[in-house]
């Protein structure tokens, strides 16, 4: 079967200048479990904030992420070398089918319809070609999408999290501010889990030094409570599965997760194009196939209670630092992971993560998923004086982020991400199809390049 049987790469130890492993090839098995162990912890930070903010299962979500990968490196015959990790675009519609009095069987069940889509939308992709997305999702559109779902979350930091321990989310703030700046290579590249690390230990102290904080706990009224509690961590087995669940599904539930659709394919043309750009081999034909792939994963990750999967930066780093894109070291990964999902006690652990750690770890995580949207109008030379430009996304991105609603009925109304989305797409090819000449022009098209955060 294509993907496996790879190459040995020289020796299987060094790489001269200018070299690179490519996805078909590989170093030794020491080096290539070992940096499949790498993968992992560059992504655990993000993929495990993920499904904790989501109120999902932390070991289902990493067990999850390793069975994802196989299956993408399967679908996509080995050409695609990638982590699949819990995806954070989700968050703030988690958040609002929560406040729709929605719970995890919901919420998975919205994700697997957004699965479905997704796989089509790469069908369609695989058969009329790569440009079909910037026809009908052009950057000022893209863009704006993702802006709007990132600083959709912002309420939920302001609201829920940082009052846990504002002091606490402050410090964890500035020192992963400092990671994310200041260290280099592999360390700056899992700077969201050295945050995690810090702020866990900063709770631990000051819980040793100051005892219970009086504080809202889990944004409800103020108690006494401990800063990091790890009464679960002791009760839970070293070894068993995780919590499995059959999802349900609900027309708002899904109105609000479809429009992150747009955000997922935008992430995985990035990753196909840096991956191809690295590798010196082009995959703008493999893009279908890839968008297919994470639509697959996505399905089979939530019709058992996960969370969606999509590609990881994190990972893109790693690869351009080791000069080493072998999908083996992938397979090992996805290994991993699935062991890691096999303890419960890990997820306990991840699960304990305190409120105020996770308040200072998503006032920036959000806040960069937010700016990625401008990241590729700046890339895309996306020019907002142009009045059709302007009017579609000013609207939406207020829509989006501020709440805004649309009642139909008393049963149906539209709201927030899927209100403002539908506004900016609609909005712009509306606008466009009306407006002079001289503002329809576009500039060249170009992928979005693959975003340097911890997204998921």
């Amino acid at each position: 079967m294509a993907g496996f049987g790879w190459k040995l790469h020289g020796d299987g130890k060094h790489l001269r200048p200018g070299e690179v492993v490519k996805p078909g090839e590989r170093l030794t098995w020491g080096r290539t479990v070992g940096l499949g162990a790498q993968h992992v912890v560059s992504m655990i930070g993000a993929c495990f904030v993920a499904p904790v903010l989501m109120g999902l299962d932390a070991n289902l979500a990493v067990m999850a992420s390793g069975v994802a990968t196989i299956l993408f490196l399967l679908v996509t015959r080995g050409r695609i070398p990638s982590y699949l990790g819990s995806s954070l675009s989700f968050v703030g519609v988690a958040a609002v089918i929560a406040t729709q009095g929605g719970d995890a069987s919901t919420l998975t069940g919205a994700l697997l319809v957004v699965g479905a889509v997704l796989f089509l939308c790469g069908a369609v992709v695989r058969a009329l070609g790569a440009r079909i997305i910037h026809m009908v999702l052009p950057p000022v559109v893209t863009g704006a999408v993702v802006m709007l779902i990132g600083f959709n979350l912002a309420p939920v930091t302001a609201g829920t999290y940082w009052p846990q321990d504002q002091w606490t989310a402050l410090a964890t703030m500035a020192f992963t501010g400092f990671a994310l700046v200041v260290l280099r290579g592999f360390w700056s590249r899992i700077a969201i889990f050295l945050g995690l690390a810090f702020g866990y230990v900063l709770s631990w102290v000051l819980d040793r030094i100051f005892g219970r904080i009086h504080s809202p706990a889990g944004g409800t009224e103020s108690v006494d409570h401990w800063r990091l509690d790890l009464s679960g961590v002791g009760d839970a087995s070293w070894i068993g599965l995780p919590d499995l669940h059959a999802p349900s599904f609900s027309g708002s539930a899904i109105l609000v997760a479809l429009p992150v659709v747009i955000a997922l394919i935008a992430e995985n043309a990035g990753h196909v194009k840096a991956v191809g750009e690295m590798t010196g081999d082009p995959l703008d034909d493999q893009l279908g196939t890839a968008i297919m792939a994470d639509g697959a994963a996505t399905m089979v990750a939530t019709s058992v209670g996960g969370p969606a999967t999509t590609t990881y930066a994190e990972n893109i780093g790693v690869m351009a630092a080791t000069r080493v894109y072998s999908t083996a070291a992938y397979w090992c990964a996805a290994g991993f992971a699935i062991l890691f999902g096999l303890c419960p006690k890990f997820g306990a652990f991840v699960a304990a993560i305190p409120g105020g750690v996770l308040g200072g770890i998503t006032v920036i995580l959000y806040g960069m998923i937010g700016l990625l949207g401008a990241q590729i109008w700046v890339r895309s030379g996306v020019d907002l004086a142009n009045p059709l430009h302007l009017v579609p996304v000013a609207a939406g991105v207020i829509i989006g982020i501020g709440g805004v609603s649309l009642t139909f009925t008393d049963n149906f109304e539209l709201s927030g991400i899927a209100l403002g989305t539908l506004v900016v797409v609609l909005g712009y090819h509306a606008l466009r199809a009306l407006a002079p000449a001289h503002m329809t022009g576009e500039p060249p098209l170009r992928e979005p390049e693959n975003p340097g955060y911890d997204r998921g």
